[in-house]
């Protein structure tokens, strides 16, 4: 019986990411084809970019740095840009001028080897980027309407999976070796872009058009309270003080992406008596746990308010995995092993609570005629802490087992205040004879927002 059971369950779930059962209709099916395709090509170039530009333009460790800093700069640059022109014209085409951009300054990085040259496109592809990552989640959020939440959770799931098969395939072609090989990989990245672009081509547009707010059914037509509320709001999310706070304490939050990109790898390596092979089976841990378990978790986040109680709880695992990182300073191999694999687990477990939460209240708090405009501003929580979150992981290690302790804490602080700072900007739960007026408003949603 219990077989049984756990065998219905399982064909539901799967059931769920059928083709046919996924929010957003065939524009969305598409759109999770871009991510694909985009990620792929971007797992090529990130298991190859620092040994291109050793091998092949033979630039040294500070110049490959600044090629770093250069993408990370203009990356700050492009969520605003490329939310403000959303706000203005088609969101398919400037997604696809983005994409285009990219694939330009990835196809340049192959006919040049001077520096100057090097550091404008390494710009122009970290502003695309940034930009384009905004812009699929605006489209997203637009397309799904009311499942956004889950939308995003498949999506972060068919991401990770393009992550991996890159990283993998770039691992195959690598045993190779040769400068042809590099040059191989980097015009997949390329070619990846272009192949995005074709594919958002056949996406139909969908105009900011109707509100639609998980946490009730209120928006542009949800009553008087809700209009009063939007005019209420600034003109804009720089004069937003409750926004650009919003987007600090993201910011914050969004630290744990560092843990694994610098934090983990180098604590691991010179803090812990852990067997070096197991860094990158922690590593294959968090992919196997965003894959597998995003989705499910999406269903604690399904409305504005769920997604807000979110914060707490997260609280809570980042404190843990960050005391988890400092015991993992233990003598001896297992126990340091042991302690390392708790830290990666509660500190995936966060990035997905977190991204969970993220996605819902970045949009449930900005207004409908400036959407773009302020999920571009919100980029930028994403893009800083990809400049500053090194610098914060490696801070931690050098204070020692105590420092991972007070990294988890404080992060805990900024999911708690970032819970009392948006709670009045909530929106009001629903009554009744409002939810039937909701639905009436999703029914009149963009046509490619309706079909399946």
């Amino acid at each position: 019986m219990t077989v049984d059971r756990g065998r219905t369950a399982l064909g539901k779930r799967l059931g769920r990411l059928a083709p046919g059962n996924l929010p957003g209709g065939r524009d969305g099916r598409r759109m999770l084809w871009v991510a694909l395709v985009d990620r792929v090509g971007s797992g090529l170039w990130a298991s190859t970019s620092v040994l291109y530009f050793t091998f092949v333009t033979r630039l040294t460790v500070g110049e490959i740095g600044a090629l770093a800093a250069a993408a990370g700069l203009a990356g700050l640059v492009g969520p605003p840009v490329g939310g403000r022109l959303a706000d203005r014209l088609p969101l398919t085409r400037v997604l696809i001028a983005f994409q285009l951009l990219r694939a330009v300054a990835a196809a340049g990085l192959l006919v040049t080897d001077g520096l100057v040259p090097l550091l404008a496109l390494s710009a122009a592809g970290g502003f695309g980027d940034r930009a384009a990552s905004v812009l699929t989640k605006l489209y997203a959020s637009r397309v799904a309407g009311a499942e956004r939440v889950r939308y995003q959770a498949v999506n972060r799931t068919v991401a990770n999976a393009g992550w991996t098969v890159g990283g993998l395939g770039a691992a195959a072609v690598l045993a190779v070796g040769g400068e042809t090989v590099y040059r191989v990989l980097l015009l997949g990245d390329a070619l990846s872009f272009v192949a995005a672009a074709l594919l958002t081509a056949r996406c139909a547009d969908v105009s900011a058009g109707t509100r639609v707010v998980t946490g009730g059914a209120e928006g542009e037509e949800g009553g008087e309270g809700g209009e009063e509320a939007e005019r209420a709001r600034p003109t804009g999310p720089w004069r937003d003080r409750t926004y650009l706070l919003y987007v600090l304490t993201d910011a914050l939050l969004f630290l744990d992406d560092a843990v694994f990109r610098v934090g983990l790898p180098l604590w691991a390596v010179h803090a812990t008596d852990a067997p070096h092979g197991a860094v990158p089976l922690l590593l294959v841990l968090n992919s196997a746990m965003v894959v597998g378990l995003q989705v499910p978790l999406a269903r604690f986040g399904a409305t504005t308010r769920a997604a807000h109680a979110l914060l707490l709880p997260l609280s809570v695992v980042f404190t843990v995995s960050g005391v988890a990182m400092a015991a993992s300073a233990v003598h001896g191999a297992v126990a340091a092993a042991v302690c390392l694999t708790v830290a990666a687990a509660g500190f995936t477990l966060a990035e997905m609570l977190h991204a969970i939460v993220s996605w819902e209240l970045s949009i449930a708090l900005a207004p409908d005629h400036a959407q773009g405009t302020y999920l571009g501003v919100h980029g930028l929580a994403q893009a800083s802490q990809r400049a500053a979150g090194p610098l914060a992981v490696t801070a931690a290690i050098a204070a020692g087992p105590f420092g991972w302790g007070v990294f988890g804490v404080i992060i805990a602080g900024g999911s708690l205040a970032q819970h009392r700072l948006v709670r009045g900007r909530l929106p009001r739960a629903a009554e009744p004879a409002e939810t039937e007026k909701g639905k009436a408003v999703v029914e009149q949603a963009p046509e490619s927002v309706q079909r399946s």
